[in-house]
């Protein structure tokens, strides 16, 4: 059976640039595109980064249980589309995913013998702001929600199989890279 590898954590922990290194150097893995109702940022594409939907069609996947995993988050929702895994999986594929913590645990629930969920886990939360604010897309407000949340999302790490911290991307990439090729040996 194919293996969903989760990685996740905080907003600007580094888990997006990880699980695409990650992706470069596995072409048998696939990527689980996400979708979301948020508003799309200038170097993104949809279908790429996210599948960029209304509301009311993110509401009507949820009403048809067409997500894996989803949650609201700062006004805007955010899932995993069952049909991503079941491409992958009728291929043979193990699939990634870059969604936030709650979405990994929902996913290791569902797919408990199939998932391997790593967390992302900042040095510490000086450096988890200053991330954040180098994006230069986050809104003080924003800043200010996302920190708050980091919090919550650091108490989780211990439901994870793995936890990573991301104080060297090299580093973090090779410890994850190591995890990824361990799964998928086991498959």
């Amino acid at each position: 059976m194919p293996k969903l590898i989760v990685v996740s954590g905080p907003s600007g922990c580094g888990k997006t640039t990880i699980a695409k290194e990650i992706l470069r150097r596995h072409a048998g893995l696939v990527f689980s595109i996400s979708a979301t109702t948020r508003p799309k940022r200038a170097n993104e594409t949809h279908g790429k980064d996210y599948f960029f939907i209304t509301e009311e069609e993110f509401e009507e996947k949820i009403r048809r249980d067409e997500l894996v995993e989803w949650e609201q988050i700062y006004g805007d929702y955010y899932g995993s589309l069952k049909d991503e895994i079941d491409r992958a999986f009728a291929i043979g594929k193990s699939i990634i995913l870059d969604v936030d913590v709650k979405g990994a645990l929902s996913i290791k629930k569902k797919y408990p013998e199939d998932s391997v969920i790593i967390f992302i886990k900042p040095p510490d939360l000086e450096t988890l702001r200053a991330r954040l604010m180098s994006r230069k897309t986050e809104s003080a407000a924003t800043l200010n929600r996302r920190m708050e949340r980091a919090s919550m999302e650091l108490e989780k790490a211990k439901e994870f199989d793995f936890c990573v911290v991301n104080d060297s991307l090299d580093k973090s990439v090779a410890a994850v890279n190591s995890i990824v090729e361990d799964a998928i040996k086991q498959y």
